[in-house]
């Protein structure tokens, strides 16, 4: 029989790099043309960029309460919403995306680390543990890409 925890790491895994059966967040921020990105529709309450930054900034919130005890997280909500509604420019818009990949490996990482626990909660926070935040940002990721493709439909700008 296999080992459990490995089953379980492996399931994660594939759940926080999304696909199967439903779009990545690569998919659902490819090629979105750049006059778009900060544009909110009608009745909506944000652009695709303010979802693109939750995204990057609650992963990152996620991957450093994991790994530093000493991790300080933003002011909830305003600390995870950007204001602007768009980029500043095309290097924002590439490196917010870069960062979502960059800091999804980095938490990746965690769940190889020799020995690693999966289910004791973390001596900081309030019971959280590794499996959790796992499953935060695969849930949290997944929810908001659904809604950049949302966002897409309404713009003309999704097939």
């Amino acid at each position: 029989m296999k080992d459990t925890n490995a089953v379980v790491i492996k399931a994660l895994k594939e759940l926080i790099n999304g696909g199967h059966a439903h779009a990545t967040f690569e998919d659902a921020v490819k090629e979105l043309p750049a006059k778009l990105r900060g544009e909110v529709p009608e009745n909506m309450p944000y652009s695709v960029w303010q979802l693109v930054e939750h995204i990057r900034i609650t992963q990152w919130d996620i991957l450093e309460f994991s790994r530093n005890p000493k991790h300080q997280s933003p002011p909830w909500p305003e600390g995870y919403w950007p204001k602007e509604h768009a980029p500043k420019d095309a290097n924002a818009w590439k490196e917010s995306i870069a960062q979502v990949n960059r800091e999804r490996k980095e938490f990746l990482k965690l769940l190889d680390e020799p020995g690693v626990d999966l289910y004791t909660p973390f001596e900081h926070g309030s019971g959280q543990n590794l499996l959790r935040e796992a499953m935060l940002i695969a849930d949290h990721t997944s929810y908001h890409t659904g809604e950049i493709i949302v966002l897409r439909r309404l713009l003309g700008a999704w097939d």
